[in-house]
């Protein structure tokens, strides 16, 4: 299963009046693995970005318009996500602003549907407690110290990195009491831990080892190895 962890920036917080996505990072996952391989783009606004903007990602216009406009990378974008499902903390944010970005370019839209918001994950998962990209890299102690301003390809990366780990917690809390068949409990195994397999006993006990096993189960009420005929069974 391919997922891709996503994030942008923008000059503002609003495509409505007229703010643009200035910064793009995807992260590829295939198997609940980073397999190291990205997207990391730059894009001309052609506007300059508030100062709030400016002051998160350390962008300025000045650096950015010698690089290619939306519409000039959209098909490079679209390419790499391909129909991979999204994993992107505060989705409504992102998706609407690409979203607008591919309708200006005349492109595809993404598939609001085919994505994990992290945020709503956390929230649910840890009720009351702080859900920010960092709160939750200090929770799973992933390091995030390279982190001095907000990046589009750090940021998607660490959130990778996040989502990986809520995703074996809440196996690890499915093990725990909440999953209803064998099949997710055999599922989930597999994530958390490797399974020990231990080769068949193929011969049978002696008659002394039967001797203190009978008079071992006297001592349990209605043991369930009473009901085993020794004479067919392999032993484990």
């Amino acid at each position: 299963m391919r997922e891709i962890s996503l994030d942008t920036e923008t000059t503002g917080l609003s495509f409505a009046s007229g703010d643009r996505i200035v910064e793009i990072g995807c992260i590829e996952i295939i198997d609940k693995e980073i397999t190291g391989r990205d997207l990391h783009l730059y894009v001309n606004p052609g506007r300059e970005l508030s100062a709030q903007a400016t002051e998160i990602s350390g962008l300025t216009y000045e650096f950015l318009k010698g690089y290619k406009k939306f519409d000039e990378i959209a098909d490079e974008f679209l390419d790499f996500v391909g129909d991979s499902r999204l994993i992107i903390h505060n989705a409504p944010f992102d998706l609407g602003f690409l979203n607008f970005e591919l309708q200006q370019a005349g492109k595809r839209l993404l598939n609001t549907h085919n994505v994990i918001d992290t945020l709503v994950m956390a929230k649910e998962k840890f009720p009351g407690s702080p859900a920010t990209l960092d709160a939750l890299c200090r929770r799973f102690s992933v390091d995030s110290s390279a982190r001095s301003k907000h990046g589009a390809l750090i940021d998607a990366e660490l959130l990778a990195k996040v989502y990986l780990h809520m995703s074996v917690a809440i196996v690890q809390k499915s093990i725990l009491g909440e999953m209803s068949s064998n099949s997710t409990v055999e599922e989930a195994n597999s994530v958390v831990h490797e399974q020990q397999i231990y080769d068949p006993r193929n011969f049978f006990p002696s008659k002394e080892e039967l001797t203190i096993h009978a008079n071992f189960l006297q001592k349990i009420k209605k043991p369930i190895w009473n009901l085993i005929d020794y004479n067919h069974e392999t032993y484990h």
